[in-house]
């Protein structure tokens, strides 16, 4: 990278990591100041009020909110780079109509999401959680199990994007039957069936969810999608909270009409509703499907990278925006 015309200041709003030393590394050795708020993600007004108070030329976020009022808070605002894939925490549409690039790190953990999807799948078909936690209560009754052949069952995946495509290729090698669902279906899919979103539902025994979360994928599984699966199903969210209606979901596990809902996200995260925690048949991680040290890592290095190319003047390599007044970028995001 070319050393940047002036030195400008980038603020890291949030981190999900004990420190900020490779950020820092990073924005530091290309001649910027990083400026670090709260490790927990704090709230719109107090991120406006960072901006505010050191007009950043560059903003990286993890999960804090960057409002439209922050985007157009700083004058010397050029990029939003977010720490992850999906962006329903920034105010894209504002950042573009200001000129200002939005940028995220879309593949760094395809394959911890996909083995997370598929690592739920497994711990559903073979007991695993439900056993462990009997076990330890001092229960030993393997007469109890009624587990299942993960080979004879139907897997819908929604979304055929690279974390889908890994899963999909992950759930091949179990041998059992892949469907799968996008808005734009590819000419060639080797092993799956690209079918439409309600036939998918009605023939999966497992319905996995890997698409981002927009006003189109809100709750794109509520009472009548779940009504459509299969009964005694699994269903399997590593996306976004908000694309669950979590009550409906709640009321499908007290029916017996779903067998088990497997979530790394929520749409209240971090509160856990106390309908969803009294499911015997709910597992629940902490959206920690991305987390591994190389991902972690690869993730912190790449978005901060972006940063110190917008500031360079050079293109971003994964541009999710096109920002009004400036040449397009070489990339796009995507789940």
């Amino acid at each position: 990278m070319k050393p940047p015309s002036r030195p400008g200041t980038v603020l890291l709003t949030d981190y999900a990591w004990p420190d900020d030393s490779v950020e820092r590394s990073v924005i530091e050795e290309a001649g910027h100041t990083l400026v670090t708020g709260p490790a927990e993600p704090a709230s719109a007004e107090t991120i406006e009020e960072l901006v505010a108070e050191h007009r950043p030329a560059g903003i990286l976020t993890c999960w804090a909110p960057v409002s439209a009022t922050a985007v157009k808070t700083s004058p010397d605002l050029r990029i939003v780079a977010r720490l992850g894939v999906g962006l329903d925490n920034i105010a894209v549409d504002a950042a573009t109509e200001r000129g200002v690039w939005v940028t995220n790190v879309p593949d760094y953990c395809v394959e911890e999401v996909s083995d997370h999807a598929v690592g739920m799948v497994l711990a559903w078909t073979r007991g695993l959680a439900v056993f462990d936690r009997e076990v330890r209560a001092g229960h030993w009754d393997p007469a109890s199990a009624r587990l299942r052949r993960l080979s004879t069952l139907t897997c819908g995946v929604v979304g055929y994007g690279r974390i889908g495509r890994a899963t999909v290729r992950k759930l091949g090698a179990f041998g059992c039957r892949i469907l799968a669902h996008d808005p734009h279906p590819p000419k060639d899919a080797p092993g799956v069936e690209m079918v439409g979103l309600e036939e998918l539902l009605r023939r999966s025994d497992v319905v996995i969810l890997h698409v981002p979360l927009t006003p189109g994928t809100q709750h794109i599984v509520g009472t009548e999608q779940l009504a459509l699966m299969r009964p005694g199903g699994l269903l399997v969210n590593v996306s976004r909270g908000g694309l669950v209606d979590t009550d409906a979901v709640v009321k499908a596990l007290d029916s017996g009409h779903l067998d088990g809902a497997a979530f790394d996200v929520l749409e209240t995260e971090p509160h856990v509703p106390a309908g969803l925690l009294d499911q015997p048949g709910a597992l629940l991680t902490p959206h920690v499907a991305f987390s591994s040290d190389a991902s972690v890592t690869e993730l912190r290095r790449r978005a901060a990278e972006e940063v110190v190319r917008i500031l360079a003047d050079e293109a971003p390599a994964h541009a999710c925006n096109s920002p009004r007044g400036l040449p397009p970028g070489r990339g796009t995001g995507d789940e």
